[in-house]
This record gives C-alpha cells, structure tokens and sequence, in this order.
C-alpha cells in the first residue's frame, strides 16, 4: 500500500514557551526518524500547519511556524487548514488522491485534537491508519496528565471500527513505510 506520512501542527507556539507539548523535544525527534524513513522510500511528507484569525497561530506569525527542531525538505508538501480534522475544507484529499496514496501515518499535535479528527477524518475517507503511537502529543488539561490523554487515544483510537479502514498504533521505532 502507497503510504504518506502527515506531521500535524508542530508549530512554534505548540512546542515552545507555556503551551509547549508534553516531551516535545523527544516527539520531534521520533518524528523525524520516521519522516527520514518515509523520505528515503519517496513516500510524500506532508507538513500540516493549523491557523487561526489571531492569536500564536495566526497565519504567517511567529508561532505559526514549524518548530525550528522539525526536519523539513523541500520536497515536503504543506497544507494550511483552520479545523481540526486536517481534511476539512483543505486541499489534503486531492494531493493524496493525485498521488494514488492507500494509507496515512500520522502523528503530530495534540493527540486529543487535532491528531484525534484528523484520524477519524482518514477513515472516514477510507485510508487506514498507522498512528506513531510515541509520535503524537498534547499538555496536561487539568483533568488528565498529556502522557495519559495520548495513551488513552492510542488505545482507543486502534478500536474504531464503524469505519471500515483501522487504525494501527506502533512506535516510531517499528513505523514501516511503503511506497
């Protein structure tokens, strides 16, 4: 199966300061592990990037850009969106049609938003997913710890199964791309 690798929102206002992801630095990290893995095969990566009419994520701000410690090619594809599901009125479902892809590897910010819609969007558009389980982040929301909200969406995430496709959660270590 033809697989492309989506890297959700690690923007600058996401990794850096009082709003900085969980363990970012060691998420990025394994991120970029798996998109040089994914560059190697010539499996497309594509960066996605949230935006908001003002605040840290306004379009072309400081906090809207990719963290300066994400490893980014040319070759990467970008996609702006201003919802969570990063299919939602985006270009994300063309340039993956155009380029036959069969299945999504996603992983990026934050687990219980954006990475959560994003995933459920994949399957309702019939990709199955592989979810970098050790890839994805958020912070502490006053009720759960950001390890435990991204553990408890790797666990239930893998137990969708209205859609049809799944979703599959492995370790960056054990990410396996196709191309």
């Amino acid at each position: 199966m033809k697989s492309a690798l989506l890297i959700i929102d690690v923007q600058q206002a996401l990794c850096r300061g009082p709003e900085a992801a969980f363990d970012i630095d060691n998420v990025v990290d394994r991120i970029n592990a798996v998109a040089a893995t994914a560059r190697a095969v010539g499996a497309p990566v594509v960066l996605i990037q949230h935006e908001e009419a003002d605040g840290p994520l306004q379009f072309d701000s400081a906090g809207w850009q990719l963290y300066e410690r994400l490893a980014v090619h040319p070759q990467d594809i970008r996609v702006r969106k201003t919802a969570t599901d990063s299919f939602h009125h985006t270009q994300l479902q063309e340039l993956l049609q155009v380029r036959g892809i069969e299945n999504l590897i996603i992983c990026g910010l934050q687990s219980e938003f954006c990475v959560d819609s994003t995933v459920r969007g994949a399957l309702a558009h019939g990709y199955p997913v592989t979810l970098v389980s050790d890839g994805h982040s958020t912070l502490d929301n006053g009720v759960l710890r950001a390890a435990q909200i991204s553990a408890h969406h790797n666990a239930t995430l893998v137990n969708l199964g209205s859609y049809g496709p799944r979703v599959t959660a492995i370790a960056a270590n054990a990410v396996s791309v196709v191309h």
